[in-house]
């Protein structure tokens, strides 16, 4: 409230009365404060035996003996794999806040807290693999290697769901998987309890599984048009080719429908690809083999035009499925923020770093996509799971879309 110097009339000194006001506002921000929390635990004792004492059990620590809260962990924990901050520099902004805590202290406490949600992450995985339509993708990591004096390369797997495109039932989530290799074992056993419609690129390891044993006749491979799309375009931008451009915009159109029909139920979705998307795909087959044939093999646009056709198959499954997407943008837009961190941070020291980071980075950039803040998720659900408030058998509650379902009840509630 800003009052003038003073109410006194300039014209004959009487007092004024108020008319009205003028009211503005601005986006504020109050600075993080960092402070001690004391816990103080009396005693009591009987003056007449001089033997029971009486004292409340203290409170679980998410750090035992560690001197650091439930908040501040979480707080360094989003700002690392939520927001890309590395551990370092999460240092030195403690120590101009006048906190002098080391970098080796803070992996540490990164180490526990992924102990403890370990088991949620894990559920979360169980539960997107029950879903019968999956993403994947892998980008790699560099992890030290002491022994050999460098490091080496290791890889995330991301596997995503997100029903969202057409109202379905799957909230949107992503769970990222740290393995050594990006080999045909690694996917084929993250992969053994699921069952359904693979959505993924061409990566031979993905077309290798439909073979292994444990999995072969559970999951078919949709595959990207996007990826297809992106043969033309670096063809076209080597030489200009007048067919590359042509498949290009026959593919724009295609994603002029997807626009068009995106957000409508699966069989709406079904029925506009059928009478429109289809017709355009079978007369771009057409042309991608008539212009085949008068090619050299040692053409680029050759190379383009195979890959399309020999993935054809998993390329237009989308036509006879309103659920699916004719892409895989999906999961790459959910490793984004592994590659981000990967630019910043550059390299995990040890493959326990690896996991450490594939699980929390898992669950914050869930939270993220189910449009809750992340930090407060984090900081009320371990406060649950350190305080034994939330059993091992309730760890379905702390989903993020469990959570967030819950707190709006509450409000709904509370509102009503």
């Amino acid at each position: 409230m800003i009052e003038p110097e003073t109410t006194s009339c300039p014209c004959c000194a009487g007092q004024l009365h108020r008319i009205g006001e003028d009211v503005s506002e601005t986006l504020d921000r109050v600075p993080a404060v960092l402070r001690v929390l004391r816990t103080i635990r009396p005693k009591y004792a009987c003056r007449a035996c001089e033997e029971a004492i009486v004292q409340a059990k203290a409170p679980a620590r998410l750090i035992e003996g560690g001197m650091v809260s439930t908040a501040l962990v979480s707080h360094i924990a989003v700002a690392k794999y939520g927001w890309h901050s590395t551990l370092y520099r999460q240092m030195q902004i403690l120590s101009g806040q006048g906190v002098l805590v080391n970098r080796q202290t803070l992996a540490r406490w990164m180490k526990r807290l992924a102990w403890w949600v370990k088991g949620l992450y894990e559920l979360q995985l169980r539960v997107m693999h029950a879903n019968p339509r999956l993403f994947c993708d892998e980008t790699p990591i560099r992890v030290l290697d002491p022994g050999r004096g460098r490091s080496k390369i290791c890889q995330f797997w991301a596997h995503a769901v997100d029903d969202r495109p057409w109202n379905g039932p799957a909230p949107p989530a992503v769970a990222y998987v740290f393995a050594p290799s990006r080999g045909k074992k690694e996917i084929a056993n993250q992969l053994t309890d699921f069952s359904g419609i693979l959505q993924v690129d061409a990566y031979a390891a993905y077309k290798a599984i439909e073979k292994d044993s444990r999995i072969s006749g559970k999951i078919e491979l949709a595959f990207c048009l996007a990826h297809a799309r992106r043969k033309f375009v670096a063809v076209f931008k080597t030489t200009q080719s007048p067919f590359a451009k042509e498949v290009i915009e026959q593919i724009a159109v295609i994603y002029g429908i997807e626009a068009k029909i995106r957000g409508m139920e699966a069989e709406r979705r079904r029925a506009f690809r059928q009478l429109e998307s289809r017709p355009m795909m079978e007369a771009l087959k057409a042309r991608l083999l008539a212009v085949k044939d008068g090619l050299s093999r040692q053409s680029p646009l050759t190379t383009a035009i195979d890959y399309t056709l020999n993935h054809w198959t998993g390329l237009t499954l989308f036509l006879e499925d309103g659920r699916l997407e004719p892409d895989t943008n999906i999961v790459e837009r959910s490793i984004r923020p592994v590659a981000l961190g990967r630019k910043n941070a550059l390299f995990c020291g040890d493959e326990g770093g690896g996991e450490t980071w594939a699980i929390l980075a898992s669950l914050l950039n869930t939270a993220k996509l189910n449009g809750l803040d992340p930090e407060t998720w984090l900081t009320d659900v371990l406060e649950r799971i350190v305080s034994g408030a939330t059993k091992n058998d309730q760890l379905h509650e702390l989903l993020a879309w469990n959570w967030k379902a819950a707190r709006e009840a509450e409000t709904n509630k509370a509102a009503a």
